[in-house]
């Protein structure tokens, strides 16, 4: 289920909401700028599924986006507890950085916690299947799938080399908790 932890960024002990219904979660990182919503496929997806069918599952709705907000790239990307290189990636997406676009990812299975650093908050919002975030450019955040990440997601790029970090050097998301999984 997901839900959507509100820290004073001073403290992690300093918690100012928590929930786990859809629509107050939806409210208050709206009310912060950020894009949340969920996607339904009327295709049923194989746990195996290779990127393309799950491609063509959404398909309407990525194009609807693509119209939209003029994304140039889509991929899938999928981690699993016995990736040789989990503990790189995890690593890597859990410094804070922000990007020069939008970081919009879809979560087709599995789980990954997306923590927020707006103003003097942080908002971490745990994704599960169905959830899709849209971060705007330039919104300083950190990402953690946790030790033993289970997780296939859709991402839309618009810029076509993809994932692009800036990193701030800031050491908060070693402040705040990360995903137990």
């Amino acid at each position: 289920m997901s839900a959507l932890t509100i820290y004073s960024d001073a403290a992690a002990t300093q918690i100012l909401l928590q929930s786990d219904d859809f629509e107050t979660i939806k409210y208050k990182l709206g009310t912060a700028g950020i894009c949340f919503t969920r996607w339904y496929s009327d295709t049923s997806i194989a746990a195996d599924a290779d990127n393309d069918s799950i491609l063509t599952a959404y398909k309407t709705e990525i194009d609807k986006l693509v119209a939209e907000q003029g994304y140039q790239s889509y991929d899938v990307v999928s981690m699993s507890p016995d990736h040789p290189q989990k503990a790189e990636f995890r690593n890597k997406f859990l410094a804070e950085h922000c990007h020069s676009e939008d970081e919009v990812r879809f979560f087709v299975r599995g789980q990954g916690l997306f923590a927020l650093h707006i103003e003097d908050k942080v908002y971490a919002l745990l994704c599960e299947k169905d959830d899709l975030i849209s971060v705007p450019a330039n919104t300083r955040h950190w990402f953690d799938m946790g030790s033993n990440p289970v997780f296939t997601a859709i991402r839309l790029f618009n810029n076509p080399d993809g994932w692009v970090a800036h990193f701030t050097g800031n050491d908060i998301a070693s402040r705040f908790p990360g995903l137990d999984n």
